[in-house]
């Protein structure tokens, strides 16, 4: 692929669009846009660009098109698949100054919202009003709403009340060539022509640039309560999820965590609030909630008694907020933790909730036969199972060569069991070798024809979602 590599002539033309502040070429700014979250992978963008409206985003487009300068968006930089990552240089187009709560519509119960809008903030902003915005990923403390929407984010609570695309009504879209659309509508139910908004969640920045988020909300839910489980069989503990749901009990909340990821997380934070004896082998955090505390005292006594018929340790009942807050910090630094040990590559399974049991066995198969350690943790409620592959005394050769057919295998496998290769962390650039596992050469066409016709030149995020791309 052939781009335009960027002249003194294109910055000063951008310094026209943008006040000179916003127009960066220094490389403190460049380094801090050349990677993500996504292992130690980094790519140098030649400028990076901070527009602050729609109408600087929509004449930035135009001119780049028009001069076939790629162009990647950027959020808080939180990805895990090299989504953000510029790959071929040119424009990284950072979209932090977009992070602005529009208008919350407490009557319609929706929030109209810039793209660069800590998520954290913005469900802490809605809280105030009596109003919930579900979607949380662990990195919900610093990652942009806009880069959710771009990756159809999960989070532990997807298991109840879904995951992003379930949320967004609407977006301002800013295409390739300048042109600026609004994908659907304000309402709740619409059957009007193609579904141009669920086209874009998910779509990684590969189609448009996001400048406005129409999202559909609920009311605030009032309690909650925290159990952690711990189990003598991480087989077992896989098993239990599906039997919790079978006894007719949908947790706001159910996390999978084997034994190693909850002690490196333990080590990480440096908290000793949880006891670890040595025949556990894994755990389940779960939470119900709603807005009756007996109810909830209820459920979560049901839920004892289901787990009760497995091999467990002794179930801890958070009872205080700063007991839930702890072990909820010690699940969301899972990753970070297991960074901090080690070389390692994260792949994002997802198969059908039932099929967890024999999901964990196989990745355990697969890792003796490679010879690579893996640390399994994730939203077990849906199936969203993190395998985090650890290089450990894996060789450098192997680790580059032989374990490539490892995950090869696995997402394989994946597949067969009714699965695909990404629940929540999306492609980008580091799963798209594998993409042909997940779809026909048919399937594959169709979603380049639709890149095609937004983006004809190619500018916008090469290199992601396809090979060749």
């Amino acid at each position: 692929m052939s781009f335009k590599k960027i002249t003194k002539e294109d910055i000063e033309h951008f310094q026209t669009i943008l006040d000179t502040r916003y127009v960066m070429t220094d490389t403190e700014h460049l380094e801090r846009c050349s990677g993500d979250h996504t292992e130690d992978l980094r790519y140098l963008p030649e400028i990076v660009l901070q527009p602050g409206t729609t109408a600087e985003v929509s004449t930035i487009m135009a001119y780049c098109n028009q001069q076939l300068i790629p162009v990647t968006a950027r959020g808080a930089g939180t990805g895990l698949s090299g989504g953000a990552l510029p790959v071929y240089g040119g424009v990284v187009l950072d979209m932090k100054r977009f992070n602005k709560i529009l208008y919350v519509d407490k009557r319609n119960f929706q929030v109209t919202t810039e793209p660069g809008v800590i998520t954290q903030e913005l469900q802490e902003h809605l809280k105030a009003e009596g109003l919930f915005y579900p979607p949380d990923p662990a990195s919900k403390g610093s990652c942009f709403i806009g880069g959710n929407v771009s990756e159809n984010s999960g989070g532990p609570r997807a298991v109840k009340y879904g995951v992003v695309k379930d949320y967004v009504l609407n977006i301002e879209l800013v295409l390739p060539d300048g042109n600026i659309i609004w994908t659907g509508a304000n309402v709740l139910k619409n059957a009007t022509g193609y579904n141009l908004t669920q086209l874009i969640v998910g779509s990684e920045g590969t189609l448009g640039i996001i400048t406005k988020i129409v999202l559909r909300l609920i009311p605030a839910v009032k309690h909650d309560l925290t159990l952690l489980v711990p189990f003598r069989s991480a087989f077992e503990a896989c098993a239990a999820v599906n039997a919790i749901f079978l006894g007719g009990y949908t947790p706001s909340a159910l996390e999978f965590m084997e034994r190693d990821a909850l002690e490196w997380s333990m080590k990480f934070t440096q908290s000793t609030g949880v006891h670890l004896p040595e025949d556990i082998a894994a755990h389940l955090l779960i939470e119900v909630d709603g807005n009756h505390m007996d109810e909830l005292y209820r459920d979560a006594e049901a839920i004892s008694e289901i787990v009760q018929k497995f091999d467990i340790g002794e179930v801890l009942f958070a009872d205080s907020a700063e007991q839930k807050n702890m072990l909820w910090t010690l699940r969301r630094k899972v990753g970070e933790a297991v960074k901090s040990n080690s070389i390692y590559k994260e792949e994002d399974t997802v198969v059908p909730r039932a099929e967890l049991p024999e999901l964990l066995q196989i990745i355990k198969r697969i890792g003796a036969e490679y010879g690579f350690q893996s640390v399994c943790y994730g939203h077990a409620g849906d199936g969203n199972l993190h395998v985090n592959i650890v290089k450990g005394t894996m060789s450098d050769e192997d680790w580059n060569g032989k374990l490539t057919l490892g995950i090869r295998e696995l997402f394989k496998e994946v597949v067969r069991l009714g699965g695909t290769i990404s629940g929540e962390h999306g492609i980008g650039l580091v799963q798209k070798e594998y993409m042909d596992i997940a779809f026909n050469d048919t399937q594959t066409m169709l979603m380049k024809q639709i890149k095609h016709v937004f983006d004809r030149n190619g500018i916008l995020n090469p290199g992601k979602l396809f090979v060749g791309a």
